[in-house]
C-alpha cells in the first residue's frame, strides 16, 4: 500500500463515525483491531483497503447489528425466566459467539450485559451451593437420632428439598451429597439395629399394615371404579401376608382398612344403580332411532335420508350404553334398516356410474393437458390455456366418488405450479431492473463526488505550492526549486481543468440517470393504478 493510500485510509478512518468506534484501532496497513477491554476480547476484525473500506465497513456494522438483536433477545428471554440459570448454556455461546465475530459495533456494552449476566448466575449458584450446605449439615446433625418415625419422614423431605435446591456445579455437589448420603446411610443403619433389638418384625409389620391402610385410605373416594376393585383386592391379598403385630394396633388398623374399603364399595354400588337406571332410560332412547330408521329405510330421497341416517347415528352414540343382553340385538335392529337403505342407494348410483367414469375420462385428459403445460415459458398464451382449461373442466359433471379429489387437486396443482413460476419470473425480471438502476445511479453519483474530491484535493495542493513559490529563500538553488514548484502549479491546474470538463460531463449524466429514474417510476405507479 502505498503512502498516499495510506493517507487516505487514515483520512476516511477519522471521517467515520458509529458506536463503539473508539474500541477499535487501525493500524497503517488497514488492519482493522478490536482493543482489549472489561469482558472484551482482543482480535483482528478485518483488513482494510481504499478500494474496498467502505462496503467492508458496512458489512461490520450491519453484523454487529444482528449481532446486538440476537442479545436483546437473550435480554428480554432473562428477564422473563424466573429460573435464570435455565440460560446458563445461553449466556455462554453468546459470550463466545461475541468473542469471536467479526463486526463494528458498541462491544464495551454487550460485554457488560453478559457480564452482569454471569456474575448472577454465579451468585445463583453460590446461594445453591449455601442450600445444600444447610440441608446436608441436617442431615449430620439427624444421623444420630433414636427418633426413627419421624427422623425417617425428615429425611424423605430432605431429599425432596435436595432436588428442589437448584443447580450446583458438579464438583461440589458431589461432595455435598457423598456428605448427606453417608449421614442417611450411618441413621438407617442405627434404625435396623434399633429395630433388630425391639421386636423387629413387629413393628416392620405394623409399618407395612399402616402403609397399606394409608394406601386404602388414598383411594377410597377414586371413581375409578375397576382398577379401584383391583386395588382393594390386591392390598387384601398383602395384608393377609403379613404377620401379625401388637394386638391393640392390628385391631385398630384393621378397622380402619374396612372403613376404607366400605367407603368405597358403597359408592361403587351406588354408582352401578344410577348406571342401570340410566341404560333403562338410554334403552327407550335407542328403541325410538330404531323405530325411526325403519321408517326411513324405503325412502328414496337419497341424499336428505343419508343425512337423516348420519343425524340417527349421531344421536344413537349420544343416547348412551343400555344393559348388556339387550345392546346386541338393538343394535342389529338399527343396522339392518340403515343397510336396507343404503343397499337400494347403491343400486340407485350404479346406474349413473357409466356417465360419471366418461366424465373422469374427460377431467383426466385436461389434467394431463395442465402437466403439459406447466413448464412452459409461454406466460401469455399459457395462461390463457389454464383459463380455458379451467373452464372445460366447469362445464364436466361429477366423476365416482371413489376416485376422491385427488385428480382436482392434482389438475390445481398443475396451475398453481405454473402461475408461481410465472410470479417468480416476473419478479426476478422485475428485480433485475431495479438492480440494474440502482448499480447505474450509485456509479454516476460516485463519479462525480470523487471528481469533486479530487479537484478539491489538486486545489490544496496548488494552494501549498503557490505559498512554497512566495517563500524560497534566496541562495544557489532557488531558481531550480521556483521552477519545480511552477511546474507542479501548472501541472495541477491542467489537472484541475481536465477534471472540471469530466465533472461537467458526469453531472450531465447524473442528470439523465436520474430523470430516467424518475419517468420510470411514474410509469410504474401509473401501471399500478390501473
Amino acid at each position: 500500500m502505498s503512502l498516499e493510500q495510506n493517507n487516505d485510509l487514515a483520512s476516511w478512518w477519522n471521517e467515520q463515525s458509529f458506536v463503539g468506534k473508539e474500541l477499535f484501532d487501525l493500524d497503517e496497513a488497514g488492519t482493522l483491531s478490536l482493543r482489549p477491554g472489561s469482558n472484551i476480547k482482543e482480535r483482528v476484525i478485518a483488513n482494510l483497503a481504499i478500494e474496498n473500506c467502505q462496503i467492508v465497513m458496512k458489512n461490520l456494522i450491519d453484523k454487529f447489528a444482528g449481532l446486538e438483536t440476537k442479545v436483546r433477545e437473550l435480554e428480554t428471554e432473562w428477564i422473563a425466566a424466573e429460573d435464570k440459570q435455565k440460560l446458563a448454556e445461553k449466556v455462554a455461546f453468546t459470550k463466545d459467539y461475541i468473542n469471536k465475530i467479526n463486526a463494528a459495533g458498541d462491544f464495551a456494552k454487550l460485554g457488560a450485559l453478559i457480564h452482569t449476566w454471569e456474575h448472577t448466575l454465579y451468585q445463583l449458584g453460590e446461594e445453591n451451593y449455601l442450600a445444600k450446605v444447610k440441608l446436608t449439615e441436617l442431615a449430620e446433625s439427624m444421623a444420630e437420632s433414636t427418633n426413627w418415625k419421624e427422623t425417617t419422614q425428615a429425611f424423605r423431605d430432605l431429599s425432596d428439598k435436595w432436588k428442589q435446591a437448584g443447580h450446583v456445579d458438579k464438583s461440589r455437589n458431589d461432595k455435598l451429597f457423598n456428605r448427606l448420603e453417608a449421614a442417611r446411610k450411618t441413621f438407617h443403619d442405627r434404625k435396623r439395629n434399633h429395630q433388630d433389638n425391639e421386636e423387629k418384625d413387629m413393628l416392620l409389620n405394623l409399618d407395612l399394615k399402616i402403609e397399606l391402610v394409608e394406601q386404602a385410605e388414598a383411594i377410597a373416594s377414586s371413581k375409578d371404579w375397576k382398577k379401584t376393585t383391583e386395588e382393594f383386592h390386591r392390598l387384601t391379598d398383602e395384608w393377609k401376608t403379613i404377620g401379625h403385630t401388637m394386638n391393640k394396633k392390628n385391631e385398630e388398623l384393621w378397622q380402619r382398612f374396612l372403613a376404607a374399603k366400605s367407603i368405597f364399595f358403597d359408592k361403587k354400588r351406588e354408582h352401578s344403580n344410577m348406571v342401570q337406571q340410566e341404560q333403562e332410560g338410554n334403552m327407550l332412547i335407542k328403541q325410538v332411532i330404531i323405530d325411526r330408521a325403519e321408517a326411513l329405510k324405503t325412502s328414496t330421497d337419497w341424499n336428505a335420508t343419508t343425512v337423516a341416517f348420519a343425524t340417527l347415528m349421531d344421536e344413537w352414540k349420544k343416547s348412551g350404553r343400555v344393559p348388556q343382553a339387550k345392546g346386541d340385538e338393538m343394535w342389529k335392529q338399527f343396522i339392518d334398516a340403515q343397510e336396507y337403505f343404503f343397499e337400494a342407494k347403491r343400486a340407485h348410483n350404479d346406474g349413473i356410474r357409466s356417465v360419471q367414469e366418461n366424465n373422469y375420462n374427460l377431467k383426466k385428459a385436461i389434467y394431463e393437458k395442465a402437466e403439459q403445460l406447466k413448464y412452459s415459458n409461454h406466460w401469455s398464451e399459457t395462461t390463457a390455456l389454464m383459463s380455458s382449461l379451467l373452464e372445460e373442466w366447469k362445464k364436466i359433471g361429477p366423476i365416482p366418488r371413489s376416485y376422491g379429489d385427488k385428480m382436482w387437486e392434482d389438475f390445481n396443482a398443475a396451475r398453481k405450479f405454473f402461475f408461481n413460476r410465472k410470479d417468480a419470473s416476473r419478479e426476478e425480471r422485475k428485480k433485475y431492473a431495479e438492480n440494474q438502476k440502482i448499480a447505474r445511479m450509485d456509479q454516476a453519483r460516485d463519479l462525480v463526488k470523487k471528481l469533486n474530491e479530487d479537484i478539491k484535493e489538486e486545489l490544496e495542493k496548488i494552494t501549498d505550492f503557490k505559498e512554497g513559490l512566495g517563500n524560497i529563500t534566496p541562495g544557489k538553488k532557488a531558481e531550480q526549486l521556483k521552477a519545480h514548484l511552477t511546474k507542479l502549479i501548472e501541472d495541477g491546474e491542467r489537472n484541475i481543468k481536465r477534471w472540471q470538463e469530466k465533472l461537467v460531463q458526469a453531472n450531465e449524466d447524473l442528470k439523465l440517470v436520474e430523470q430516467k429514474e424518475k419517468e420510470e417510476a411514474a410509469a410504474g405507479a401509473s401501471e399500478e393504478g390501473k
